[in-house]
């Protein structure tokens, strides 16, 4: 029989592309060309969750009830990436995979993001990882009976990390897994300001910028700033990082960069990256793979492009279905052993 990460690889090189969406732009660009899900089958609640530092700032999220829960799974909590909000197509359709499956799940919004950001003045960051933490403590004891399985995509993802290496071990996780995550912020913005980039550059600046302007404490220096950032490093460099208490751009990337936190890591993890991801440089997964990390199965299929993994003869994305397979092994195995 296979162990669990066996299983995984096996999955993982097998992935083949669904029909149009060839190669890793392709597979990048499909969520933005999906259209609009309707609204998730079950119960669900909104949430806000006080954060600890004094600023008054809230995160919000939204709580799904299944309509056929099962009573052994744990609670999923879906962390969303840069510039995205709980309402991002790949947080709602992995939302809709769980609950399909009679999990029950969290859509988070960070610090800014979504209606986040009409109860916070403040916007969340690569390495945030104690917005998480207050999230957890803001929980009630129902929620974490059977502990909770985190997923981030994207920077989101990268967060996860600082989380699971630094906090994981105070609370009941019984394991994550990321998607695409940036683990080298600085290699995956050196990329993303490439030529051949120009175009998701141009986009995905934009939209950071409109997020943050769209906060009305901003002073005039502050705006003007932020608006004369014509990269996404400057952006870093004049906005995050004085604001959040790194020197520059270069001392935030290097301090959250969730590679040097995967070492830590005690729980379960699952991390996914295509080699063809556009924006994220492969290399320093296949620099963490050679590790053999006890704790850590990390599988790198050769497409997929930046959270797309829209695979042939499946409706569902490969992602998701190798993160049931990792949930539905932490119940039959010792997952640790497994690898």
């Amino acid at each position: 029989m296979l162990t669990l990460s066996r299983q995984l690889e096996k999955q993982g090189t097998a992935f083949q592309d669904r029909a149009p969406w060839w190669g890793g732009d392709l597979q990048t660009l499909r969520n933005v060309c999906r259209p609009q899900m309707a609204a998730l089958p079950g119960q669900s609640s909104a949430m806000a969750f006080p954060m600890s530092d004094g600023s008054g700032d809230r995160l919000t999220g939204t709580l799904h009830q299944p309509m056929s829960p099962t009573n052994e799974d744990p609670l999923i909590l879906l962390i969303h990436g840069l510039t995205g909000c709980e309402d991002s197509i790949y947080m709602k359709e992995s939302a809709l995979f769980h609950l399909r499956r009679g999990r029950r799940v969290l859509r988070l919004n960070l610090r800014g993001a979504g209606s986040s950001r009409h109860v916070a003045n403040g916007y969340y960051h690569a390495g945030c990882a104690e917005d998480v933490r207050d999230v957890f403590d803001g929980l009630d004891s129902a929620s974490a009976e059977r502990g909770f399985f985190l997923v981030g995509f994207s920077l989101g993802g990268n967060i996860l990390l600082n989380f699971a290496g630094q906090l994981a071990t105070h609370y009941p996780v019984a394991g994550i897994a990321t998607v695409s995550a940036p683990i080298e912020p600085l290699e995956a913005c050196t990329r993303m300001m490439e030529p051949r980039n120009a175009v998701y550059h141009r986009f995905l600046l934009k939209r950071m910028k409109q997020d943050v302007l769209s906060s009305h404490t901003l002073s005039t220096g502050e705006r003007k700033d932020i608006e004369r950032a014509q990269s996404i490093f400057a952006f870093d460099d004049r906005w995050v990082a004085p604001q959040n208490g790194f020197r520059d751009a270069r001392d935030y990337y290097e301090r959250t960069a969730g590679a040097q936190w995967v070492r830590s890591i005690s729980v379960p993890a699952l991390l996914l990256h295509a080699s063809n991801d556009p924006w994220i440089p492969v290399r320093p997964y296949l620099s963490l793979k050679k590790l053999g990390l006890p704790n850590v199965a990390i599988v790198i299929p050769r497409s997929g492009g930046h959270v797309g993994f829209h695979e042939r003869w499946y409706a569902e994305t490969w992602h998701d279905r190798m993160i049931d397979t990792f949930i539905k092994s932490l119940g039959e195995h010792d997952v640790s052993a497994a690898y």
